[in-house]
């Protein structure tokens, strides 16, 4: 496929200077798609120009054009590159340049990608653009500050349905080649990468509400499993909420959400025309209330992004942050406020605000804002501090200023910049205006500096049991050494019998390294003292000697759902930190997983229990593997049949399970043998315990092909390869990596491989890869886009290679002179590593 052209922001701001661009009409010829790899596309651009005789360039990432016409003039193809554009010179005060061009279908899930169902062979097209790939599908200028109206129509077979971002003005069928032109009406004004084509024969459904039509469309093949009322009625929720708290109506006559097969990312907040991860979302075996409120959140996240994203537009991409910010803390709202479900902060603090901390503790930690010199770069900053850490702020700005105030300067932002584009400063403006308040120390303090700080107890406590002193610690990393002022809670909590109930709570303001708390002299020292109580801050917690025994024993005796998962969020940085051992970790999941009835932090917390194995001594990893896998056991024997907690520990035990007996059981589950009362064992319940039951070496890898054959849909094919990857064999390693490596490989063939490529146990298989996936780094950064080549970077690293050896090799390639976008993932990589093996050198100890 051809590379596309990295814009820089210099030459963004160049361009926008000089054009002002009127619209766009895109023809695209999709109907040999059985025959070749390629499209038709033609374009037809109006614009405007300041300064008439200039020059400029158009992208598109052709495979070839065949002509090319500026104001009826021929331009000149010669030299033509797409990585540097389609040079236009002797431009009018008013132009129109037509672009007919040969396209590339995609299979990296960038431009249009295209796929077949292995079910009944159909063939499914959908787009993704954003950062910069509408240039492989029409000549565009591909910034997001040059907005225009987009007329597009699109040549299909004639059963095909084709969706984009308006409604069809009219069907043409030609009855003697079997095909349809589909012509869209002409679009408000919107970015290019947020226009949309979807084409193939989708199933869809449609329900109108409140004057909006709205679409919900998936493959044939999927179509029992589209759930339409659950997804309506989320839609439903979410406009009622957004439409009385933003002041300004979603402006388009219709709403679409496509499920899309082979999808890189969550979902895509195309105007009008969502595309959502089919595989993430798109449930075809029992789902858990988790799974439903995450599908829930993605929903209301797209949604949010109609407002703020698409009718306003950041001017640059150095504001990624605050469409992805808005949108994360918009979604978890309205989850609250419109929906069922109303705990969704306790979800976002254990499921994505850790995402946060995570990759704000990396050291390619960056500020929220954050300057991006070309659209190359910012590729990598689609991570927990751009969507999550944003979002937390976001949420502190909200307690701080007021909900009402902030709503209010947001409708007068909608208003005075819809279809238009702005920066953070006009936001920050309307918010000042709304609530009276001074914002901007607090924007520079929050999101132009990089880093989390710690919040640590100290206690001192008297001989009668009351505390004498107590300070809140506030520590920072050397490398961004910000002491920033945090509002808190201090929940004070003592056992009364099976609960843990809270006795007090008094808010502070800790700045500075250290902040005395003078209210909590004399006071009688509780079980639990729980700093930044109902999460009002973004930090690090610690926990105090007497309240770290409380917590693992007690956490689910805490009523407060939030105050949990805020000890289960301490617990994990503590472990993480090397200042809590995997032993005491997996002690705390044993004791008060098994116990918690929240199925959010259950889930959660169960992957990070099955994490911590990798932060343990390798000799007591397998038998803490057995204490976690008999927990897990037992819980689900304990859960109500059918239930959610049921199905997600049965997965927790088949993950963990290793001995003998409990392989054979699981391995049974998949005859129909001794299955647990109310059990599914679904397609997606067998794929996971095949692939447990093929990495432990119990089934041999034709077990695979048959299982493949009994669910030889497209999922069936994703999950095959993430079993075949993890076949403990040199053989099956070798091919693993083959398409791992392979630039021609699949986006979802490439992801399932680099999944099950580097299980814990599985280090010797893996140790010959770690230098060649070093050598791929750079050589597959030229070769796949950049977002397939930031996923090689972080999901192929071998994560199981835990010690110092690795931690030299690694350190001597990144001693080399590299970009930092390349550099990015194996630093990330090292840096995971380096504190696993501290982790393990602190489980050594016990």
């Amino acid at each position: 496929m051809p590379s596309t052209h990295i814009l820089t922001r210099d030459e963004a701001e160049r361009r926008a200077a000089l054009l002002s661009v009127d619209s766009y009409t895109v023809e695209l010829d999709l109907t040999g798609h059985e025959r070749g790899d390629t499209f038709g596309s033609r374009t037809a651009v109006v614009f405007s120009c300041t300064e008439p005789g200039a020059e400029t360039f158009i992208e598109i990432a052709a495979e070839r054009i065949e002509e090319a016409f500026l104001n009826g003039e021929p331009v000149d193809l010669t030299g033509f590159d797409p990585k540097e554009g389609l040079r236009i010179t002797g431009l009018a005060a008013e132009n129109e340049l037509i672009v007919n061009a040969i396209c590339t279908y995609s299979t990296d899930g960038q431009g249009l990608h295209r796929m077949t169902d292995p079910v009944d062979k159909e063939t499914y097209l959908y787009s993704q653009f954003e950062v910069a790939d509408a240039q492989r599908v029409y000549a565009c200028f591909d910034q997001p500050d040059l907005k225009a109206s987009f007329t597009f129509q699109v040549r299909t077979p004639q059963h095909w349905t084709v969706i984009s971002n308006m409604p069809a003005a009219s069907e043409t069928v030609v009855e003697a080649i079997q095909t349809k032109v589909t012509l869209f009406e002409t679009s408000v004004r919107m970015s290019p990468y947020i226009t949309a084509i979807c084409a193939g024969p989708y199933f869809g459904v449609h329900e109108v509400h409140d004057g909006i039509d709205m679409g919900l469309y998936c493959r044939q093949s999927m179509k029992d499993y589209l759930d339409p009322e659950g997804v309506f009625e989320v839609t439903r929720q979410g406009f009622d909420h957004f439409h009385a708290n933003f002041g300004v109506r979603y402006p388009l006559p219709k709403y679409d959400q496509v499920f899309a097969p082979e999808y890189n990312f969550g979902a895509m907040e195309n105007f009008g025309c969502i595309t959502i991860a089919e595989a993430s979302f798109l449930f075809r075996s029992q789902v858990t209330d988790f799974e439903l409120e995450q599908r829930a959140n993605v929903i209301l996240h797209e949604m949010a992004h109609m407002w703020f994203g698409d009718l306003v537009t950041m001017r640059w991409w150095d504001d990624l942050w605050l469409n992805e910010s808005f949108a994360e803390w918009a979604s978890h709202w309205a989850n609250v406020e419109a929906t069922r479900f109303d705990g969704a902060w306790t979800t976002f603090l254990s499921a994505r605000k850790n995402w946060g901390y995570g990759a704000d503790q990396q050291p390619t930690t960056h500020p929220v804002y954050t300057a991006a010199g070309d659209t190359e770069e910012i590729q990598a900053n689609f991570d927990g501090i751009t969507y999550s850490k944003g979002a937390s702020i976001l949420k502190q700005l909200v307690a701080y200023v007021g909900i009402d105030p902030f709503l209010a300067g947001l409708r007068a932002y909608f208003a005075k910049h819809q279809f238009a584009n702005a920066v953070f400063a006009d936001l920050l403006g309307e918010l000042e205006a709304a609530s009276g308040k001074e914002l901007k120390d607090f924007a520079d303090m929050w999101l132009r500096t990089a880093g989390v700080s710690t919040l640590r107890p100290d206690v001192t406590v008297d001989g009668d049991g009351n505390y004498a002193k107590v300070t809140v610690a506030q520590e920072v990393p050397a490398e961004h050494p910000t002491h920033r002022t945090h509002r808190i809670a201090i929940g004070l909590y003592d056992l009364d019998g099976d609960a843990l109930v809270r006795r007090d709570r008094i808010e502070v303001d800790v700045t500075g390294a250290a902040t005395e708390v003078p209210e909590l002299a004399g006071v009688k020292q509780p079980d639990l003292l729980l700093l930044n109580d109902d999460d009002l801050t973004y930090a690090k917690l610690r926990l105090d000697e007497r309240s770290l025994a409380t917590a693992v024993a007690h956490t689910s005796a805490l009523p407060d759902s939030l105050a949990r998962a805020l000890i289960w969020a301490a617990a994990w940085d503590m472990l993480r930190d090397a200042e809590l051992s995997a032993s005491q970790f997996v002690e705390l999941g044993v004791k008060s997983l098994t116990a918690e009835d929240d199925i959010n932090i259950v889930t959660v917390a169960q992957r990070q229990v099955a994490g911590a194995l990798a932060y343990a001594d390798p000799a007591h990893r397998a038998g803490l593997r057995e204490q976690w896998a008999q927990a897990a056991k037992a819980a689900m024997d304990a859960a109500a049949p059918g239930s959610d907690p049921q199905r997600s520990w049965a997965k927790a035990y088949a993950s963990a399970s290793r001995s003998e007996a409990d392989l054979a059981r699981i391995a049974g589950w998949l005859e129909g043998a001794d299955v647990p009362e109310g059990l599914a064992v679904d397609a997606d319940l067998r794929w996971a315990l095949l692939t447990v039951l093929v990495a432990t070496g119990t089934v041999a890898e034709d077990a695979i092909d048959a299982e493949l054959d009994r669910d030889s849909t497209a999922d069936g094919k994703r999950l095959s390869f993430i079993a075949r990857a993890v076949v403990p064999t040199a053989d099956a390693k070798q091919r693993a990596w083959e398409r791992i490596t392979d630039p021609s490989t699949e986006n979802y063939v490439r992801r399932s491989s680099m999944l099950g490529f580097a299980p814990l146990d599985q280090a010797d298989l893996v140790r010959p890869y770690l230098r060649p996936y070093l050598d791929a780094v750079p050589e597959l950064w030229e070769k796949l886009g950049a977002q397939q080549a930031v996923e090689y970077s972080k999901y192929a690293f071998p994560s199981n290679l835990i010690d110092e050896d690795t931690l030299g090799v690694l350190d001597a390639w990144l001693a080399e002179d590299r970009p930092a976008p390349i550099r990015r993932g194996v630093a990330e990589g090292r840096a995971d590593t380096a504190r696993a093996l501290k982790g393990q050198a602190l489980d050594a100890q016990r």
